[in-house]
């Protein structure tokens, strides 16, 4: 699929995501000038779209499967991932945002407050500081320029009960959808490495940034702070690499951290001293 199409299907997802979220709420106001069965039309579109893009990025991968690069670690401490790589590919379940080889990774400090575990009933949200991800620093995976670096969005609450969950996907999940990607990534960090890769870091705590775009950073260099803003259900950070800074056109590409390689989920890894999360 050409950058192009991707551009424009990735476009009409948006603006039928749109349509239905409309119809939904309008139905509840008026009545429809049409048919029930026509409302699922748009819903049915937007599975199509999907699969037909998730289809065609599949049979890339297969025809030209692309080697891992190999980077430094985002994060210094204990952590443990989550829909890993290593497990499925595409890994979040969508080729789309670039998102095939992502990752997502969790603090899991060996000292201090635990990472509170899911709750079916209550807590039904808990603040952000009850997770050891939140304020974690996030580093440059290697020396590179910053194409891209937003902090204005807010961190909310967790998503980790059932009733959050439920809101989470059925309500702002299509919310953020609508809003784009950069609703969907939260505050975000996009670094070119060069050779036509770039690495995208997302769900960055608000105002946390210490670098804008065009600086120029070395490996290891804090970037913010791990947070939970976009489309995050707690403080954790989603990492991966790109063939280009536009979440919208971009393919993603395999990774490698140095010294780790790529964790499965629910594996645990350690890099150099344990989370310090900053104030």
């Amino acid at each position: 699929m050409s950058i192009g199409m991707r551009k424009f299907t990735g476009v009409l997802q948006r603006l039928l995501v749109l349509y239905v979220f409309v119809q939904v709420v309008a139905a509840f106001f008026v009545e429809l000038p049409y048919p029930y069965w026509v409302g699922w039309i748009p819903i049915l579109a937007v599975l199509a779209i999907g699969f037909a893009r998730r289809r065609a990025v599949g049979r890339e991968i297969v025809a030209e499967p692309p080697a891992p690069i190999e980077v430094d670690p985002p994060v210094t401490g204990r952590w443990s991932a989550l829909n890993s790589p290593a497990d499925k590919v595409p890994s979040h379940g969508t080729h789309g945002l670039g998102q095939t080889y992502a990752i997502d990774i969790v603090a899991v400090p060996e000292e201090g407050p635990a990472r509170p575990a899911f709750a079916w009933l209550w807590p039904v949200t808990r603040r952000n500081r009850a997770f050891p991800a939140f304020g974690a620093p996030l580093l440059a995976a290697g020396d590179a320029t910053v194409v891209h670096a937003e902090d204005g969005q807010r961190d909310h609450l967790s998503r980790n009960s059932l009733a959050a969950l439920l809101y989470f996907f059925v309500i702002e999940g299509i919310g953020r959808t609508v809003g784009g990607a950069r609703r969907v990534v939260g505050n975000h960090v996009v670094l070119d490495l060069g050779g036509g890769t770039y690495a995208l870091y997302a769900h960055v705590k608000q105002g946390s940034l210490a670098v804008k775009a065009g600086d120029q950073v070395v490996a290891g260099q804090r970037l913010g702070s791990c947070g939970n803003s976009g489309n995050s259900t707690e403080p954790h950070l989603h990492f991966q690499l790109m063939d280009g800074p536009d979440l919208n056109m971009a393919r993603g590409v395999p990774f490698s951290w140095r010294g780790i390689g790529v964790p499965g989920g629910g594996e645990t890894f350690a890099v150099g001293e344990d989370v310090t999360p900053v104030p």
